[in-house]
């Protein structure tokens, strides 16, 4: 009975006489801190290869109430494995696609300033590589897990400026067969910024 006084208390105060919204950011950003068991044929060279920032774009939608939410995130990097004029790698990228639940600050307490959160939750990695020689191609889609946080502040009742950064990681990858160093596996960092439009209706 007193665990679930607990948790009936809880939940109120997530809803408590607040509203909940809905949230959708479009970013651009760069990735950077990339570690990759992929064979990468620009990385040879100390200032090139995916070591390198990348620049990312992509969208999130959320929905928020007074202090958890969930999250479907996309993100796209294009020319992840490309640097420098090379030339080993004809085309490249990695996408990502992930469900997050979200922790954040109650609405009244940031009203009037910045909202920060915590993010993360897990989804979908998607490999492409095409290399000159053609014997190293990777196209390859593993799990994937992601952990961050950011903040968000409202110039207007709809339109405001989000600021993120996280943390991507590919789980339980096989052997390349010649394309990875061991098990695929493929981790880096992600900072952007974006526009955030609200909606918000009233929790009942």
């Amino acid at each position: 009975m007193r665990l679930a006084g607990l948790v009936c208390a809880f939940l109120l105060l997530v809803v408590e006489g607040a509203s909940a919204e809905w949230q959708i950011r479009p970013f651009l950003g760069a990735t950077f801190g990339t570690s990759t068991t992929f064979v990468d044929l620009e990385r040879a060279y100390p200032e090139d290869g995916a070591g390198k920032r990348n620049i990312t774009v992509g969208v999130n939608g959320a929905w928020l109430g007074n202090m958890l939410g969930f999250e479907g995130d996309l993100g796209l990097a294009p020319g992840f494995f490309q640097r420098g004029d090379q030339e080993l790698v004809l085309s490249s990228r990695v996408t990502t696609l992930t469900g997050n639940l979200v922790l954040t600050l109650p609405r009244r307490m940031t009203r009037y300033t910045l909202r920060p959160y915590l993010v993360g939750g897990a989804g979908l990695m998607r490999v492409r590589i095409d290399e000159f020689f053609g014997t190293l191609k990777v196209v390859d889609t593993l799990p994937a897990i992601d952990i961050g946080g950011g903040a968000t502040g409202f110039l207007s009742d709809h339109v405001g400026v989000n600021w993120d950064v996280r943390y991507f990681r590919s789980v339980g990858g096989s052997s390349g067969d010649g394309v990875t160093f061991g098990r695929e596996q493929l981790s880096f960092w992600r900072a952007s910024m974006g526009v955030a439009i609200r909606t918000e209706r009233t929790v009942p």
